[in-house]
C-alpha cells in the first residue's frame, strides 16, 4: 500500500537546542501529516586521534552506541507524549558526503535544520543549510530555537513575500487549512506605495519598504504577531528584494522555505 505520508527529515547536531528543533518538527508532521526521521553525523577525527586501527574501530563502535543512547533519549518522551513513531540513523563520516548520500536514498519532501546563533550559516561545523539551500528542491525548515511550533497549539502563520507582485499564499494551502487564525503577509517592495492593508477576512498585509532595515523590521512585527512559522516561496528568490540569507539570519521566528516542488504542500 503506498504512503502518502509527507517524509520529513531533520538534520540535528544534537546540541543544545535539539528538543526545540524536534518539537518544531513534530508540529510541522501533524499539520501535513507527515513521518519524521532524525538524521546525525560525526566527523571520524571527533572520535579517534592517533590511534590504531583497532582501537579506532572500537572507538566508532563505541560511540556509534553512545549516539544511538543519546538520540533514543531525546526521542522517547516526544515519542510518548504526542504519540507518535520517530525513526533516526547515525552516520560516522564526511558530514557532507554522508548528508547528500542520505538525502538522495531517502528522498525527503521537507528537510528541517536547526538556526545557528553564528553570524555564518554553519550546520555541524560545516556549511550545510548554504549546501541544502543550492542543491533541495523541495521544502526547507529552519528551526528557530526560542520560537519553536507547539504541537497542541494552534500555528500563527506568516507569509513573507519579497517581490513586487501580488502577495500570494495558495503555496501553504495545506497549512492554512489548519489555521482558524488570520495569515499575516509580509511584504517588501522596491517602492513603497501604500501603508498597511487588510487583504482579505482571512489575511492581513504589512508592507515594507527594500532597503537594510526592511528584514529587520519584518522580524521586528513578525515578534509582535507573535508568528511562530514564516512562509517563503524560495521559487521566487530570483525575483526578491532582499538576500534569502538576510531572511535566515534576521527573523527570528522558524522560516519554511518552499523550493522549485512547492506544490507537494498541496497533496
Amino acid at each position: 500500500m503506498k504512503n502518502n505520508k509527507y517524509k520529513i527529515l531533520l538534520l540535528s547536531d544534537l546540541n543544545k537546542s535539539a528538543t526545540s528543533e524536534l518539537i518544531s518538527t513534530v508540529s510541522l508532521a501533524r499539520m501535513l501529516d507527515g513521518d519524521i526521521t532524525l538524521f546525525h553525523v560525526k566527523k571520524p577525527t571527533d572520535i579517534v586521534e592517533r590511534e590504531s586501527q583497532l582501537s579506532a574501530m572500537r572507538s566508532i563502535n563505541e560511540e556509534h552506541i553512545s549516539t544511538n543512547k543519546i538520540i533514543e533519549n531525546l526521542i522517547k518522551p516526544v515519542c510518548q507524549e504526542y504519540q507518535l513513531n520517530i525513526g533516526y540513523d547515525v552516520a560516522i563520516g564526511n558530514i557532507k558526503f554522508e548528508i547528500e548520500a542520505y538525502i538522495k536514498n531517502y528522498q525527503p519532501d521537507i528537510i528541517v535544520l536547526g538556526k545557528r546563533k553564528s553570524k555564518t550559516i554553519n550546520f555541524m561545523g560545516d556549511n550545510i543549510t548554504d549546501y541544502v539551500l543550492k542543491t533541495h528542491k523541495g521544502s526547507i525548515m529552519i528551526a528557530a530555537p526560542n520560537q519553536s511550533l507547539q504541537p497542541n497549539q494552534e500555528a500563527m502563520l506568516g507569509v513573507l513575500n519579497t517581490n513586487d507582485q501580488a502577495s500570494d499564499t495558495n503555496f501553504i494551502e495545506r497549512l492554512i487549512s489548519k489555521t482558524n487564525q488570520p495569515i499575516k503577509a509580509f511584504k517588501i517592495v522596491s517602492k513603497l506605495e501604500q501603508s498597511n492593508t487588510t487583504a482579505n477576512n482571512k489575511t492581513v498585509e504589512y508592507v515594507f519598504e527594500k532597503g537594510d532595515g526592511a528584514v529587520d523590521n519584518v522580524s521586528k512585527y513578525a515578534l509582535k504577531s507573535k508568528i511562530n512559522l514564516m512562509c517563503f516561496d524560495n521559487a521566487q528568490q530570483q525575483k526578491s528584494n532582499t538576500n534569502i540569507k538576510s531572511v535566515i539570519s534576521k527573523l527570528n521566528v522558524s522560516l519554511l522555505l518552499t523550493g522549485q516542488q512547492s506544490k507537494m504542500l498541496h497533496k
